[in-house]
């Protein structure tokens, strides 16, 4: 393989998370008397991290006067139900031992709560994954390549041997900003149409189609 480095994406990439995301936001809705979010509006609220999620979801976003309460009732829900109806893509865990099999080294970066990552891929990734990064202070969320970076350094890996994969228009620019060759994918919580409008270059619409992508080298806006 070219790549020696594969730097995934977690939520709408590797992991369905949409269901448990939406149950905690609204729980801590409920708990303050605000009317509650749907499936769709939550998809379109994440890739920015919880902070971000919870002002798109909160009548006044972050001018609320009570925006750190739900947000800690959030933070707080979530980290007792991150897996409650949470599940692995498709195919991910096949690419993954591919990747695996074939010497590749793997981390996932996200802005979601750095502990939620930590115990995510430690529940299904932990035989793959080498390092997951997320939300934590000091470190500036994505798009920023601050934690793509980590992730390079905790894998001995320059970027010109990695591959950023993931599903949205943040990931998109993260890719651009650090350096890095990018994947997007169709199955998380972007369609195509909508990657393309945001900057994506190479789409995959299965985790076989991202193996043939790396394997193959055929796409011409693929490096």
């Amino acid at each position: 393989m070219k790549y020696t480095a594969v730097v995934f994406d977690l939520d709408g990439t590797l992991l369905d998370t949409l269901e448990d995301l939406m149950n905690a936001v609204n729980d801590a809705l409920r708990k303050y008397g605000y009317p509650v979010r749907t499936l769709d509006e939550i998809r379109n609220f994440v890739g920015n991290g919880v902070r971000k999620l919870m002002e798109r979801a909160l009548p006044d976003g972050a001018k609320n006067p009570q925006f750190e309460q739900i947000l800690a009732a959030f933070r707080a829900y979530y980290t007792e139900h991150c897996e409650d109806q949470t599940h692995v893509y498709d195919g991910i865990l096949w690419l993954m031992q591919q990747l695996k099999n074939a010497g590749c080294r793997m981390a996932i970066v996200s802005n979601k709560l750095d502990s939620a990552v930590k115990e995510l891929n430690q529940s299904y990734f932990s035989s793959y994954v080498c390092t997951a990064i997320g939300e934590k202070e000091g470190t500036r969320r994505k798009p920023a390549p601050d934690m793509v970076e980590h992730a390079l350094d905790e894998l001995h890996c320059k970027k010109e041997e990695a591959v950023y994969i993931g599903d949205s228009e943040v990931d998109i620019q993260t890719a651009a900003n650090a350096g890095l060759a990018c994947i997007s994918v169709s199955w998380g919580f972007r369609d195509a149409e909508f990657l393309l409008e945001n900057g994506a270059s190479v789409i995959a619409d299965t985790p076989q189609q991202v193996w043939d992508l790396l394997m193959s080298h055929v796409h011409p806006e693929f490096p």
